[in-house]
C-alpha cells in the first residue's frame, strides 16, 4: 500500500511538472525595423484608418501614415488585414492558476485577512502551459491579481511573453487588492438570521479595523516614530501617500457604498471590480473619481428576476452614467474570451470602437499606464494583426502578435495537438 502511494504521489508531481511549462521560447528584442503596410488601422485614439502603414522600432511605434519609407526595414503587407492594439486582460488569474482542480498548482489564493504585503506576481508562472492558449486571441498583456478574503494583497501587469517574472513585469502604481464581504440570503429562522447579521458586521469591522491601523502606521512613519516595522503597513504606506489604488471587489450597491463610506476619508483612488451595480450608484462613484473593472459581459444576471441580457447591457449602462470602465475576464484560460466579451457588450449599446476601447486603452489608464491601449505614436508596439474583427468569434482570426515589436510564436498546445491528431 505504501508503495502504490509513493508511485502514485511521484506520477502526480511528474504529471503536474508537465502541465506547468510550455516550450515556446520568448522573442528576441526588436532589432530591425518593421513597416506594416496598407493595413486597417483601429487606432482606438484617432479612429479607424484605411490602407495605413505603421513603422516600430526599438519596441515603439514610430510613425503612422501611407507609403512610409521601408529601405532599412522588414515589411509585412497586411493588404485587406485589421491591424489592432494588445488587448489587456484585467483581474485575470493567468500564470497562477496551472489545473484548477489541482491544488499544488493553484497560487491565486492565501489565508488570512490582512495580507496587503503579498505579490501575487510571485506565484506567476512565465511558462504557464495557458498563455499561449490566451495570447492567440490577441492578448498581449494580463493583470494577474491575487484571491482571498479582505485584503488579499497586490496585483501587477505582466507582459505574455516572457522567460522570468522580471521580464513580464510592467510599471504601474501600486495595486491594492479589498474583497468586501457578501450577505447571502437571510435564514428565515431568527437565532440564525442574527447569527448571519453579527458575522456580517463583524467582517465590515475588521475592514475598518485593519484600515485604521494601516493610517495610524503612516501618520507614524511621517513623524519617525515607527520602532518596529510592520511589513502588512509598510507594504501599504503607497496607498495612504496617493501612489497606489485599492481595487474593491464589489457588485451590489450595498457594497459600494458601504466601500464608499468606509475609504472615503482615507481619501484612495478606488477601482471597483465587479460593478454589476456601479450604474446605480454613479453619481457617488464620479463624486469620488472612481473607476470600474466590469468581468461579468458574458454571466447570467445577478438577480432571478432581472432580463436575461441584463448582464450584456451593464456596460453601456456605465457608459451612459459617465463612470470610466474596462471590460475584464475573471479566469485564467477562460481570459481568452475577453474580446468576446467586448463583442457582447457592443451588440447591447456600445459602440464598436467603445468596446475595442474597454479592453485596450481603458484597461491601460485604469492601471495607470499612458504608452499602452492604441496605435500612436510614442506607444509600446503592442498590437495585433488579424483577417478579420477579433471582436466577432465567427471572423476573429489573429495572425501576428507582437509585444513591443516582437513578434510573438503563436503555437500553443491546442494547435499541436490538432496537428498530431490529423496524422492518426
Amino acid at each position: 500500500m505504501r508503495y502504490f502511494v509513493q508511485t502514485l504521489a511521484i506520477g502526480l508531481s511528474l504529471i503536474s511538472t508537465s502541465l506547468l511549462a510550455h516550450d515556446m521560447v520568448p522573442a528576441a528584442p526588436q532589432n530591425q525595423a518593421i513597416v506594416i503596410s496598407n493595413a486597417t488601422v483601429h487606432t482606438v485614439t484617432n479612429g479607424v484608418l484605411a490602407s495605413t502603414d505603421v513603422r516600430i522600432e526599438a519596441g515603439n511605434i514610430v510613425e503612422i501614415g501611407s507609403q512610409l519609407a521601408t529601405e532599412d526595414a522588414q515589411v509585412i503587407d497586411a493588404t485587406g488585414k485589421h491591424l489592432y492594439p494588445g488587448l489587456i486582460a484585467l483581474n485575470t488569474s493567468i500564470g497562477l492558476v496551472e489545473v484548477e482542480m489541482m491544488r499544488p498548482s493553484n497560487d491565486s489564493y492565501e489565508v488570512g485577512q490582512s495580507n496587503p504585503q503579498l505579490l501575487a506576481v510571485s506565484a506567476f508562472n512565465p511558462d504557464s502551459e495557458i498563455i499561449p492558449t490566451v495570447r492567440v486571441n490577441g492578448i498581449t498583456h494580463a493583470q494577474v491579481v491575487p484571491q482571498g478574503n479582505a485584503l488579499a494583497g497586490q496585483s501587477s501587469l505582466v507582459s505574455l511573453d516572457s522567460w522570468t517574472i522580471e521580464d513580464a513585469l510592467v510599471v504601474t502604481p501600486k495595486q491594492f487588492h479589498l474583497y468586501w464581504p457578501t450577505q447571502g440570503r437571510l435564514a428565515i429562522d431568527d437565532e440564525k438570521r442574527q447569527q448571519q447579521l453579527k458575522q456580517y458586521h463583524q467582517q465590515l469591522e475588521s475592514i475598518k479595523s485593519a484600515l485604521q491601523d494601516g493610517y495610524r502606521y503612516y501618520l507614524a512613519a511621517n513623524a519617525n516614530k515607527i520602532d518596529k516595522i510592520d511589513n502588512r503597513w509598510q507594504a501599504m504606506l503607497p496607498l495612504y501617500q496617493g501612489q497606489g489604488q485599492l481595487f474593491i471587489h464589489a457588485d451590489s450597491s450595498e457594497q459600494i457604498e458601504q466601500a464608499i463610506a468606509i475609504t472615503t476619508p482615507y481619501r484612495f483612488k478606488l477601482v471597483i471590480v465587479g460593478g454589476y451595480d456601479a450604474w446605480r450608484v454613479a453619481e457617488q462613484l464620479n463624486e469620488i473619481g472612481a473607476s470600474v473593472i466590469y468581468p461579468h459581459t458574458l454571466s447570467l444576471p445577478m438577480r432571478k428576476d432581472e432580463p436575461i441580457e441584463m448582464s450584456f447591457k451593464v456596460p453601456n449602462l456605465l457608459k451612459q452614467a459617465g463612470l470610466p470602465f474596462a471590460l475584464g475576464f475573471s479566469s485564467d484560460w477562460n481570459a481568452r474570451n475577453l474580446p468576446f466579451a467586448a463583442g457582447q457588450a457592443a451588440a447591447y449599446g456600445l459602440s464598436q470602437d467603445e468596446a475595442l476601447k474597454s479592453i485596450t486603452l481603458d484597461a491601460a489608464k485604469i492601471l495607470g499606464i499612458d504608452d499602452m491601449g492604441a496605435i500612436a505614436v510614442g506607444y509600446k508596439a503592442n498590437i495585433l494583426l488579424s483577417s478579420g474583427d477579433i471582436l466577432d468569434p465567427l471572423s476573429s482570426k489573429i495572425e501576428a502578435v507582437f509585444i513591443d515589436g516582437r513578434q510573438i510564436d503563436l503555437n500553443n498546445r491546442q494547435q499541436q495537438l490538432y496537428q498530431k491528431y490529423l496524422k492518426r
